[in-house]
């Protein structure tokens, strides 16, 4: 099945079914495999764009220019998105766009327009909405036929060769034969759109207790899979700000239910086939409940989000396992998608020679040839075992307990144990780099190196290691020397590509990982940015009929979006909300903390129904309901204070610090020359001066 999405919020707009209906049919179209054919596409960037450069279809890259022909031609437009490292959309292409007879209908009846969803979000969310409402869910590949002015017609996702071309000359022939009902429920469609993005600014401040937010945790605990952890269903996906949030709510709360949960959940991931045990790094997600197969595309924000969960767990759990991951993962980004820029690459691919997973899973007899006396105990440790076989003899390297359990059941040491799984990772490490390597999608996104920067940052509050904090410190060089010009942030970067203007994500994740380094750092630089950056986003994003921020700065699309809600991504104007919360205690702007709790309000009572898809709303929620605290380190011990401080991991706690007089009002008066001292306050009213942690923590009880 294609990769499927789905939105609770969304719900709330009602539209007809699909008028028309398909059934599955046997594909029957040859596939051109020689590159006869150049279109407009040749001249992009875009790794998926490119990939479709060759198609006799006349593909064109998401244009005002585009469309103007459409209306012009009275033609309707074809938009198909989808993104490199999308196995669906690279069977499709073979499939059906490379079809010489499907591409001529294509070519005489609509513009056919190529979109990279991770290049264009905004086109992607309004068509998925679009598609949402009209179906109830979405994927990719996104296929919408609209009309010349924008307004979806139809939608859907992965079609068969013969499935498609009944869809080209059906929605075709509606078109021309009766143009009026095509308009009518196109209008349609768009307002369930512009509906679906519409958010009324409600006072809800009395919801803002405690006690929405344990009811909030308790409905969502239902769907809890308490065997094998995540959420109930039959395919997982690892959503680290669900966990993330999860593990904050449980040591404040003191919820034995959570921590239990997420314990399970983070173990069941690291043992399963979504981890790549050989070589670091996470797949996108697992077809299965058991998280045993994976979906094998390896995307950056999965891996980024998940440094910063892992080194939080590290500190809550103290489980060994959780830091080794994190260095592991490390090591494959540095590795693997590392710019020799300084960025860090979109995704990897899933397929290889055209088969998914061919690069990660082996069969019995090449693990027995490359691992000889090593295999039984290997075969005992990831199952190989016939009962295992994941398909046509093949196997996905997992586990179903953790080494602890291992070494009682196996009798081995520790010591032993270790060594043994050195040892034959790097002889089959050695005998995957000897296969074909899946492409790599070399886009650099800001939003996503932004979540890479908290993954480096938070991975140096855990663990004290420099390494990690220096590569924070590069990687944010990196976004804001070659996609910060001219005063505005670009979304992608690539050496030659046409300028992308940023969107509020991009806005969003910097501003929040700039805070993040500066609280690191202590260094004011992180913090003039974020506040710069909080400056554009303040002018060109904010939509005051919501209280919110619009994800995009252009008028074109058929409505404008206010993301909302946090799915694999945290929501934009979630992120927005936390930052005006974090700027406001920096800064003590009073009307910064009250716009960061409206909007807030106003999203309450969606984020008390749906927890798992306002997991960003509620960790704020968190912060609000909850005794809320600024420690202030001001003096020459200050970062090794806050150091100690951080592997405390506060979860309600801003924690800043300066070596130097500040005139910030944190430190404003507070510096004494040769001492180092620790201001524990709340709403900004302030205990006396301490010397230690200890004395702090004292003070937060006491507060």
């Amino acid at each position: 099945m294609p990769y499927k999405t789905s939105n609770p919020s969304i719900m709330k707009a009602t539209i007809l079914s699909l008028l028309f209906l398909f059934s599955c049919k046997e594909n029957t179209g040859q596939q051109d495999s020689e590159h006869r054919y150049t279109n407009a596409l040749i001249n992009e960037t875009s790794p998926y764009l490119l990939q479709h450069a060759h198609n006799p279809v006349n593909w064109q890259p998401w244009s005002q220019e585009a469309l103007d022909t459409a209306k012009k031609e009275n033609k309707l437009v074809l938009v198909s998105i989808g993104y490199s490292s999308c196995h669906w959309c690279h069977v499709m292409e073979e499939e059906t766009f490379e079809d010489e007879a499907i591409a001529n209908i294509m070519n005489e009846n609509f513009i056919n327009i190529k979109v990279d969803r991770e290049e264009r979000p905004d086109v992607d969310h309004v068509y998925m909405t679009a598609l949402q409402l009209i179906k109830g869910n979405g994927g990719w590949p996104l296929n919408m036929i609209v009309l010349p002015n924008g307004k979806p017609l139809y939608g859907g996702t992965y079609h068969t060769n013969e499935q498609w071309g009944e869809v080209l000359t059906k929605v075709s022939e509606l078109y021309k034969n009766d143009p009026k009902k095509a308009g009518e429920y196109a209008d349609m469609v768009a307002a369930g759109i512009a509906e679906a993005n519409m958010i009324e600014p409600t006072d809800n401040k009395g919801m803002l207790t405690q006690n929405t937010l344990d009811e909030s945790v308790d409905l969502w605990s239902e769907n809890w899979d308490l065997e094998w952890g995540g959420d109930k269903g039959t395919q997982k996906f690892m959503l680290p700000g669900n966990l993330d949030f999860l593990i904050d709510y449980e040591k404040i709360s003191g919820s034995e239910k959570t921590r239990i949960h997420v314990k399970n959940t983070l173990d069941k991931i690291a043992q399963g086939g979504v981890y790549d045990h050989l070589a670091g790094g996470f797949f996108r997600y697992s077809t299965d409940q058991h998280w045993k197969v994976p979906h094998f595309e390896k995307m950056l924000y999965d891996n980024a989000q998940l440094l910063s969960l892992y080194a939080k767990a590290y500190l809550t759990f103290e489980e060994p396992a959780y830091k080794k991951i994190v260095s592991q993962t490390v090591a494959f980004l540095d590795r693997e998608m590392k710019n020799p820029e300084g960025g860090y690459y979109a995704a990897i691919d899933a397929d290889s020679e055209g088969e998914e997973g061919k690069f990660y899973v082996w069969t019995e007899t090449e693990l027995k040839a490359v691992l000889t006396e090593d295999f039984e105990l290997f075969a005992k440790y990831y199952h190989i075992q016939p009962d295992h076989v994941w398909e046509d003899g093949k196997y996905v390297l997992y586990r179903t307990m953790t080494d602890k359990e291992f070494i009682k059941e196996n009798n081995i040491e520790r010591t032993e144990l270790e060594t043994f799984k050195s040892r034959v990772n790097d002889l089959l490490l050695q005998a995957r780099e000897k296969r074909v390597r899946p492409g790599t999608d070399d886009k650099i996104l800001t939003s996503w190196n932004a979540l890479l920067i908290n993954g480096f940052v938070d991975a140096y509050k855990a663990f004290g290691e420099k390494e990690f904090l220096e590569k924070a410190k590069s990687v944010f060089t990196f976004v804001k020397e070659r996609s910060f010009q001219n005063g505005h942030l670009r979304h992608s970067y690539k050496e030659g590509d046409k300028r992308t203007d940023g969107f509020l994500e991009d806005y969003a994740y910097m501003i929040d990982a700039s805070l993040n380094l500066y609280q690191a750092t202590m260094d004011d630089d992180y913090l003039n940015f974020a506040e710069e950056l909080y400056g554009i986003t303040e002018k060109e994003y904010s939509d005051p009929a919501s209280g919110m921020f619009h994800y995009s700065n252009s008028a074109e699309l058929v409505a404008k979006i206010i993301k909302t809600d946090d799915g694999v991504l945290p929501s934009p104007n979630a992120v927005m909300a936390h930052n005006l919360f974090q700027l406001g205690h920096i800064q003590y702007n009073r009307d910064l903390w009250a716009k960061s709790e409206s909007m807030l309000s106003s999203m309450v009572p969606l984020a008390s129904q749906h927890a798992q898809s306002y997991y960003k709303w509620n960790a704020l929620l968190q912060n609000i309901a909850f005794p809320y605290f600024e420690i202030a380190v001001v003096g020459k011990n200050a970062p090794a204070l806050i150091q100690k401080i951080n592997k405390l991991n506060l979860s309600n706690a801003l924690v800043v610090g300066s070596l130097t007089a500040s005139e910030l009002p944190l430190f404003k008066g507070r510096y004494v020359e040769d001492e180092t001292f620790i201001y524990v306050c709340q709403d900004a009213t302030c205990k006396l001066p301490v010397a230690t942690v200890e004395e702090a923590l004292v003070q937060m009880d006491n507060f």
